[in-house]
């Protein structure tokens, strides 16, 4: 379904109507996502891994889309055991209709030499930064095609054109999620479904926050940032709503980097 060409351009971004499910919600640029989402009507459905604190958090980002108006649900699914991304996706499905926009924000990085990689950190990291996705987008694209709408938006890094070192793994699964996106944009192409990737630069969120509370540290990443920051949290929303709404339409298979400049240096 094409965009009303008579509508003003805030509408363009109304997700009115629209469920979103969000892996990885419950805290920084899932949970960022995750309330604009909200605000901006659709109704979220909040993932989160399965564990104690995971299922503390995602209910704080629940409620907190509630207070102000919104609609969410949470959504526990632990992506290292088998079957649980096409079981997430029905239950999505069966408790806030049919899953309009898939946002692939659930990743691990393991910081390691590629000399000490083991077996088991290989295997986990490449099964939920890999397989999990993919087990989504085979439960998910189909029925967005089939209505004639649908946004996938993959969350990636600036480790796909800069890996660092101790990222052998993480910045690999990154690339290759790059590739599947630009794939699958070729593929949807013409059915009102778009495919495209948001990669963030060096964002502060809690994920990095004890490398980025270390003022020498944060110094010496902020000076290879043309913008002279860090990243926030917010500076990700306004990219995501755009590939996630009638205002990118006409967006498929891009790789949308918001980092300041890092990639161009």
């Amino acid at each position: 379904m094409e965009p009303d060409p008579t509508a003003s351009p805030a509408a363009l971004f109304n997700l009115a109507g629209r469920t979103a499910l969000i892996t990885g919600a419950r805290r920084g640029i899932g949970r960022a996502v995750a309330t604009a989402f909200a605000a901006q009507g659709a109704r979220v459905a909040v993932h989160h891994a399965d564990t104690p604190d995971e299922h503390q958090d995602a209910a704080l980002v629940a409620q907190t889309i509630a207070q102000r108006g919104g609609t969410a649900r949470c959504f526990a699914a632990d992506f290292a055991a088998p079957g649980t991304p096409a079981a997430l996706a029905a239950q999505v499905t069966e408790a806030l209709g049919p899953v309009d926009i898939l946002v692939l924000n659930a990743s691990i990085e393991i910081l390691e030499p590629y000399d000490a990689i083991s077996e088991a950190h290989f295997e986990r990291q490449v099964t939920i930064n890999l397989r999990a996705p993919l087990q989504l987008l085979q439960a998910l694209l189909p029925g967005m095609k089939a209505r004639g709408w649908g946004r996938v938006l993959t969350i990636g890094s600036v480790q796909q054109n800069k890996p660092h070192p101790e990222m052998l793994v993480y910045a690999g699964t990154k690339s290759a999620q790059l590739n599947w996106v630009r794939s699958l944009a070729r593929q949807v192409g013409g059915s009102g479904v778009t495919v495209n990737n948001l990669a963030p630069g060096a964002i502060w969120t809690a994920r990095n926050d004890d490398r980025m509370s270390d003022p020498d540290h944060r110094r010496v990443v902020e000076q290879r940032i043309p913008a002279g920051r860090l990243g926030r949290l917010e500076d990700l929303v306004g990219a995501a709503l755009l590939l996630c709404s009638d205002a990118g339409s006409y967006i498929n298979g891009a790789d949308l980097f918001v980092d300041g400049g890092l990639n161009a240096t």
